[in-house]
């Protein structure tokens, strides 16, 4: 039976390793927020099971909502131009945010995103992301939580895809380059 792990070059990052490392970044967000009920904010669709699996073990007292964002366009790299197609609707005037997100590449959207939420009144805006992968950085940002400094590889599952694809992998895979070539 051909599955979608058929179409996985290597896994990059396992099952074990990704529950680890959250939970690492989930503890060192409590430290740093444990009396100041921050906003977590997920970009939608691709932190969907990062952002699920941080609130299940981040224990401090917070809000959450989501954004849907667009930039790539069942492409492989970002276009430069960032659709906000679902906002916030919460004030966040005065609001301390973590901006939850699967990937950090070219910094388009995480930048465009930021500055929006500062526009709309938040106190801070602190990134949290599962993958940076500073080798496309086009944008001036860094994220002040990471769960992995990535190759520049396509990569896929624990929530990214592509083409609406593999999100379902229970790790980071590296996608073989004939599938979107």
């Amino acid at each position: 039976m051909k599955t979608i792990e058929n179409d996985i070059l290597k896994v990059l990052i396992s099952e074990e390793e990704l529950t680890k490392r959250v939970k690492e970044i989930a503890d060192q967000i409590a430290q740093d927020y444990e009396d100041k009920d921050p906003l977590f904010v997920g970009v939608l669709r691709g932190s969907f099971m990062f952002f699920a699996d941080l609130m299940r073990y981040c224990p401090i007292h917070s809000g959450l909502d989501f954004m849907a964002v667009s930039s790539y366009n069942n492409g492989t790299s970002s276009s430069g131009v960032v659709k906000i197609n679902y906002d916030i609707r919460a004030d966040l005037t005065g609001r301390n945010i973590i901006l939850v997100e699967d990937i950090l590449d070219s910094g388009n959207t995480l930048y465009n995103v930021s500055r929006h939420l500062m526009d709309r009144g938040a106190a801070s805006v602190k990134l949290c992301v599962l993958l940076d992968k500073p080798a496309r950085r086009e944008k001036p940002i860094h994220p002040e939580y990471t769960g992995f400094t990535v190759p520049d590889e396509f990569v896929v599952g624990y929530g990214l895809d592509y083409a609406d694809r593999y999100r379902n992998l229970p790790y980071i895979g590296i996608l073989k380059p004939e599938i979107y070539e």
